[in-house]
């Protein structure tokens, strides 16, 4: 239980660190920033660290693109739920439990097996 409390202690700061570092960027960055961010965490699942770890390495992207003088949309291209799409595709989301059910169920009813993924 403790190391439970000291991980959500941690990921807590990391977030607050990151939050931070995002006030440092440019205007439009914050602004694609924060609506990307929306976009994101509504497919977070159990706790969010997975969500952590791709908001730490896009934080990442932003600051050396407006170190180098990008526009954010250069950045993202205009479909930016397709460029969050990319980033989630290898993360957990909520709706892979709706996902994986609808396969099982599928492959169960036309004699298939199952493999759950």
């Amino acid at each position: 239980m403790l190391e439970l409390i000291k991980k959500m202690i941690g990921d807590k700061k990391e977030y607050k660190a990151q939050m931070t570092r995002i006030e440092t960027l440019p205007e439009d960055y914050q602004f694609v920033f924060e609506k990307i961010h929306g976009y994101m965490w509504s497919f977070a699942v159990g706790d969010g660290s997975d969500m952590l770890k791709i908001q730490h390495e896009m934080i990442e992207l932003f600051e050396a693109s407006a170190a180098d003088g990008k526009n954010v949309l250069d950045v993202t291209g205009e479909d930016v739920a397709g460029f969050c799409d990319e980033f989630l595709r290898d993360t957990r989301k909520w709706t892979d439990n709706f996902r994986n059910k609808l396969n099982s169920d599928l492959r169960n009813k036309f004699g298939r097996g199952d493999n759950s993924k």
